[in-house]
């Protein structure tokens, strides 16, 4: 499985949320299989998106298409970190 870390700050939670949701269906369609979403302790609007994705690649087309960009203008998302991995173990204690 592949996944992505995503961490950046928006101007306010519930906006932000409400475009996040609304997209849930062009996620899915990119290949985004899972999320969580995390806030920093102390701030509110420093957000981490966590998801599971079919392909790093598919993923990287999605969060860098035009589409995109426009979606996190409009979410009032501010300088966005995209961190790419790919799972080499797992476990549960």
């Amino acid at each position: 499985m592949q996944y992505v870390l995503i961490i950046h700050e928006v101007e306010d939670y519930h906006a932000w949320k409400q475009v996040f949701d609304k997209a849930a269906t062009i996620r899915k369609q990119a290949g985004e299989r899972s999320y969580q979403v995390l806030k920093y302790e102390h701030n509110p609007n420093k957000i981490v998106h966590f998801s599971a994705w079919t392909s790093i690649e598919a993923a990287k087309t999605f969060f860098e298409s035009p589409q995109l960009v426009q979606i996190r203008a409009e979410a009032g998302v501010k300088s966005p970190d995209f961190i790419y991995l790919e799972q080499l173990d797992s476990g549960t204690l």
